[in-house]
């Protein structure tokens, strides 16, 4: 590991501060992703600012009736908290599909929208990769792609956002709120907050330097009753999606009035539904109606050379997410 300098800061204010003191910095959190980058060399900061003890470590009730979500919070802590579990427990599944209970007992929940692709070629030094050396080309692209983008990807990039937790959060209509270098907060809709690579596939996110993630907040909450957060893997514990589906659903009298879905490990950012949410509503709850929205959701799908299978994993995958909501009650 190369040599850094090192921080830890006891405000945002402070924080924010110190990470303008050097173009090369990054917060560390929970340090799940960050430590193994740098272990890898993918990562070479010359400066750590520490936000872990920062006090945004609370779940609370916001002013719009939802909830709020300190950045700094576990995702253990997190995922069996009572408000969430109760009101919002398709993010709550969510969580529990992802990592390791050790992983998830460090990850905060400001880090894990943070984490970085999964894609071997980002992870193996000697390959070309735009997303870690800009300009040296997309080894991916025309190399070993199964596990890749079929939506939005570029010829720079066809790497997948690897979060359990962010797909649920694009379901649930999600905002994410920062403070900037000048002290100042801003809130991001979730559906802006990561970002499709285009020619820039360095850039994970929206945020602009030196930006803290502070917190996520959850509108009230729309899916209590019907919910399901479907993970499909090469293995059952401890693997990365080859793709997934966030689904909530609000029926009355079979009927679907309101809907919340994304997909997760088919592009740069999780896909959030929104064509396929506004098709469902006024439909009957049937598996005939969920088929129809799974063959809309990938109409525009674009597969590589090795991952065409992915548009009907992701078809079947929505279908029985979307059957497994319906039948909870």
């Amino acid at each position: 590991m190369r040599p850094f300098q090192f921080h830890s800061p006891q405000s945002a204010s402070e924080a924010v501060s110190q990470h303008k003191q050097n173009k090369k910095t990054h917060y560390l959190g929970g340090g799940t992703n960050l430590l193994d980058l740098m272990k890898e060399d993918v990562e070479r900061p010359d400066h750590i600012v520490e936000v872990a003890d920062l006090p945004f470590k609370e779940i609370q009730k916001n002013a719009s009736g939802g909830l709020s979500l300190g950045a700094m919070v576990s995702n253990t802590h997190t995922a069996n908290n009572p408000l969430v579990k109760e009101n919002y427990p398709l993010l709550s599944m969510a969580i529990l599909a992802a990592a390791t209970e050790q992983i998830r007992n460090m990850a905060t929940n400001g880090g894990n929208l943070l984490q970085r692709t999964r894609c071997p070629y980002f992870y193996e030094t000697s390959m070309p990769c735009n997303k870690r050396e800009p300009g040296t080309g997309c080894g991916a692209l025309n190399g070993i792609n199964s596990k890749h983008a079929i939506f939005g990807w570029s010829e720079s990039c066809v790497a997948t956002h690897p979060s359990d937790m962010s797909v649920a959060l694009a379901a649930l209509d999600a905002t994410v709120t920062v403070q900037n270098q000048e002290g100042k907060t801003r809130t991001i809709p979730f559906s802006e907050f990561h970002r499709l690579p285009g020619d820039q596939p360095e850039k994970d996110t929206n945020l602009n330097t030196g930006e803290l993630i502070t917190a996520i907040d959850l509108p009230k909450s729309a899916y209590p009753k019907h919910y399901y957060y479907l993970k499909v893997r090469e293995r059952s514990s401890y693997a990365f999606a080859l793709v997934s589906a966030a689904v909530g659903l609000q029926i009355e009298n079979n009927t679907i009035t309101k809907a919340g879905l994304a997909l997760g490990k088919v592009a740069h950012k999780p896909w959030k539904l929104d064509k396929v949410e506004k098709f469902l509503i006024g439909k009957k709850a049937t598996k005939e109606t969920f088929e129809a929205a799974a063959d809309l959701a990938l109409q525009d799908a674009k597969p590589l050379d090795q991952n065409e299978y992915k548009i009907e994993l992701a078809k079947k995958t929505l279908v029985r997410a979307l059957l497994q909501a319906t039948s909870r009650s």
